[in-house]
C-alpha cells in the first residue's frame, strides 16, 4: 500500500455516489464523541470489553490443523542440532515470517537455522520443485514453508524423496489437494475451527513459534541448556508489520496482534530493522499508527521482493546492529522509490489502455490489461491501482520470464467479490485455459500463455458479471455520515486514533460534506494542499494524486488526521475522494447519522 501513489481520479467520473453505513443501537462510553461511538458500534463494538486488546484474549492454537504435529517435529530438529530452513516468500508477509521464524529459533537455541527466498523472476510463487532443488544443495533435515505451501504438491513431493521433512505454515485457501506434508498448518483449509481464518502467514507462523515453546518448556529443553525463555511478545513488531501490509482482515484476533506490537515499537522496543524503515520514511517512531506500517514500512519491504530479492529486507528485519539495519533500510528505501518510478509509468499506461477498450456504455465488469515489458513485480500494485480508479475487479498481466510465451497475472478485487473462485471458475469451464492459480478473496495470481489472453479476458468478464451486479461497480463511497464544523478539530482526529488499530475490514472513519474551497495548491508535484471551510471553520486539507478542482464548493470524502509538523498537531482532513459540489450524486443518505 502506498497513499502517494494512488491513481488520479478518472476524467469525467467526478460525481461521487455515497452511501452513509447503518448504526446498530450504542453501548459504549456515552463520554466517547457520539460520531465515533456510532463507527465504532458500526464495526461491531459495542462494549469495552469489545475495545480492550490485551494479549491474552488471543485464540489458543489448539485448534490450528496440526501444530502440535508441527511443533514437536521442531522440537526435535532443535534439540538434536539439525538443519532447520525456512522457506519464505517474496512479500511483507513472507519478510517478517522468514525472519520470525528464524529469530526465534535460535533465541529457542537451534544451532542450525537459515532461510531461502524465491527470486519471483527465477523462480516464481511457493515452494516449487526448481526451488526445492536449491534448497536441497543446503541439506537441510526439516523445511518450514512460511506464507506459501499449501499449494506446492510437487515441491513437498520432491523434498519429501530426498527424505527432507516439510512443515508448512500457509494462510492462502488450499486447492482440491493438499501437499504431501510432515505437518500442515493453515487456518483456512476445510473443516478447520479455528476461530480466526484471517491470520496473515506471519501470523501463522507466531502460533507455531508459540506451540514450540511450549514443547520446549515442558521437555525441560530451556533449563537443561541454561537457555532464557524468549518472551514471544517481544517479536509482535514483527506480526504487526507482516499483517497490516498483507491487507488481511482486522478481525479482533488481528487487531490484538497489530496493536501489542504497535505498542512495543512505539515504546522503542521493536526490531532495530522496523526502526531503521520507520525512520528513512520519516515516521516518528512514539506516534507510530497501524497506517504507517500500511503506508510506509510495508512498501519499503515489498519493493526488495518486487524489483530484486527479498532477502534483503529479512536481512534488515534480522539485523541486530543499528548501523547494518540502516544501511539495509536505506536500501529499501532507494528500491522503494524506484518502484514507484516504474509504478507510475505503468499506472498511465494501464489506464490508457483501459480508457481505450471502453464503449460510450460501458466498460466490462472485470478487466484484463497486459502490455508488453511491464515489471512482473509491479503488475499486483497496477491491477489495485487501476480497481480504485475503475471500480472493478482487475487483472494486470506481465510476461513471465521462466515460461516462453506465458504471462503472470496479479488480480485484485472489489468487495463482495471473491477474486480466486471467479479465476476457479474460468479454469473449470474452459480447461487448459489457466495453466495455475492462487489466492485470496480480494487478491490471487495466475499464468497462462499470452495466446490465451483474448479467451481469458472474455471468460474473466463472463464469470464476474454472473457475480455481480450494477450496484457493486458503482465505487460507492461508504461512509460514517457528516460532521458538523464544530467536530473538525484535532481532539476528535486524536480519538480517532487511539482506538484504532484501523485497516482491512475494521476501516478508520470515513466522512463525507460540502465545502467552501478556499485555496489549492500542488505539492510534491501531484498532491494538492487544500484549505477548506465548513460552518464558519477553515481547516487544512491534503489530496494525493489530486489535479486542481475548477469550483469554489466541492464535496469530499474524509478522514480525521493529524499533521504534526515541527512538532505542533494540528488538524488535516486526509480526502479519498473530491469532486465539485455541484455535480455530485448522492446514492445514499446525507443527513447525519442519528
Amino acid at each position: 500500500m502506498d497513499r502517494a501513489s494512488a491513481p488520479r481520479p478518472r476524467a469525467g467520473h467526478s460525481a461521487l455516489k455515497i452511501e452513509t453505513r447503518p448504526v446498530p443501537s450504542e453501548a459504549l462510553d456515552p463520554e466517547l464523541p457520539r460520531f465515533l461511538r456510532q463507527a465504532l458500534a458500526a464495526r461491531g463494538v459495542v462494549s469495552a470489553a469489545d475495545m480492550a486488546l490485551p494479549l491474552a484474549d488471543l485464540h489458543p492454537p489448539a485448534q490450528l490443523s496440526d501444530i502440535d504435529t508441527a511443533a514437536a517435529r521442531l522440537a526435535d530438529a532443535v534439540e538434536k542440532g539439525e538443519r532447520i530452513l525456512i522457506v519464505g516468500d517474496f512479500d511483507a508477509d513472507g519478510a517478517t515470517a522468514s525472519a520470525l521464524c528464524v529469530g526465534l529459533l535460535k533465541a529457542f537455541g537451534a544451532r542450525d537455522v537459515e532461510f531461502l527466498v524465491p527470486n519471483r523472476f527465477e523462480y516464481g510463487y511457493g515452494l516449487t520443485p526448481e526451488l526445492v532443488r536449491v534448497a536441497l544443495e543446503r541439506a537441510p533435515q526439516v523445511l518450514v514453508t512460511v506464507d506459501n505451501g499449501v499449494s506446492s504438491i510437487l515441491g513437498v513431493a520432491l523434498a519429501r524423496e530426498h527424505g527432507v521433512d516439510v512443515v508448512v505454515t500457509d494462510h492462502h485457501l488450499p486447492g482440491e489437494q493438499l501437499p504431501a506434508a510432515f505437518a500442515l498448518v493453515n487456518p483456512n483449509l476445510d473443516g478447520s475451527a479455528f476461530p480466526s481464518p484471517n491470520l496473515a502467514g506471519v501470523g501463522v507462523a507466531y502460533y507455531l513459534m508459540g506451540a514450540l515453546r511450549g514443547v520446549l518448556r515442558e521437555r525441560g529443553h530451556f533449563a537443561a541448556h541454561d537457555i532464557p525463555e524468549p518472551h514471544l511478545a517481544d517479536w509482535l513488531d514483527l506480526v504487526a508489520v507482516g499483517t497490516v501490509a498483507d491487507v488481511v482482515p482486522l478481525d479482533r484476533n488481528n487487531r490484538i496482534l497489530v496493536h501489542q506490537g504497535l505498542r512495543r515499537i512505539r515504546a522503542g522496543r521493536g526490531r532495530p530493522g522496523i526502526q531503521a524503515i520507520a525512520q528513512v520514511a520519516g515516521r516518528a517512531l512514539g506516534k507510530l499508527s497501524a497506517a504507517d506500517l500500511g503506508f510506509a514500512i510495508g512498501p519499503r519491504l515489498n519493493a526488495a521482493g518486487r524489483l530484486q530479492d527479498m532477502s534483503i529486507g529479512i536481512r534488515c528485519l534480522l539485523a541486530e546492529d543499528p548501523a547494518l539495519a540502516r544501511a539495509l533500510a536505506e536500501s529499501l528505501d532507494s528500491l522503494n522509490a524506484e518502484r514507484r518510478r516504474i509504478e507510475t509509468e505503468m499506472n498511465a499506461d494501464a489506464a490508457t489502455l483501459i480508457d481505450g477498450e471502453m464503449t460510450a456504455e460501458a466498460l466490462a465488469p472485470g478487466i484484463c490489461v497486459y502490455q508488453p515489458g511491464w515489471h512482473q513485480g509491479v503488475v499486483g500494485i497496477v491491477a489495485a491501482r487501476m480497481r480504485e480508479r475503475y471500480h472493478r475487479p482487475v487483472i494486470a498481466f506481465a510476461d513471465d520470464d521462466t515460461a516462453p510465451n506465458g504471462l503472470k497475472g496479479s488480480a485484485r478485487s472489489i468487495p463482495g467479490l471473491h477474486i480466486r473462485d471467479a479465476i476457479a471458475d474460468c479454469a473449470a469451464r474452459h480447461p487448459g485455459l489457466v495453466a495455475g492459480f492462487g489466492g485470496h478473496a480480494m487478491a490471487a495470481g495466475l499464468t497462462l500463455q499470452r495466446i490465451h489472453l483474448p479467451r481469458f479476458r472474455s471468460a474473466f468478464a463472463q464469470a464476474v458479471a454472473s457475480r455481480v451486479d450494477e450496484r457493486d461497480l458503482e465505487g460507492i463511497a461508504l461512509t460514517d455520515g457528516e460532521l458538523g464544523g464544530e467536530c473538525l478539530n484535532v481532539e476528535n482526529a486524536r480519538a480517532i486514533a487511539s482506538h484504532g488499530p484501523w485497516g482491512q475490514g475494521f476501516e478508520e472513519p470515513t466522512f463525507h460534506g460540502e465545502f467552501d474551497l478556499v485555496a489549492q495548491r500542488v505539492v510534491g508535484e501531484r498532491h494538492l494542499k487544500l484549505a477548506l471551510k465548513r460552518d464558519e471553520r477553515t481547516v487544512d486539507a491534503i489530496a494525493f494524486n489530486q489535479e486542481r478542482v475548477a469550483a469554489k464548493r466541492v464535496q469530499a470524502v474524509y478522514r480525521l488526521g493529524v499533521n504534526d509538523y515541527d512538532d505542533v498537531e494540528t488538524l488535516q482532513l486526509e480526502i479519498e475522494r473530491l469532486a465539485p459540489a455541484e455535480v455530485r450524486d448522492i446514492a445514499g443518505a446525507l443527513s447525519d447519522a442519528e
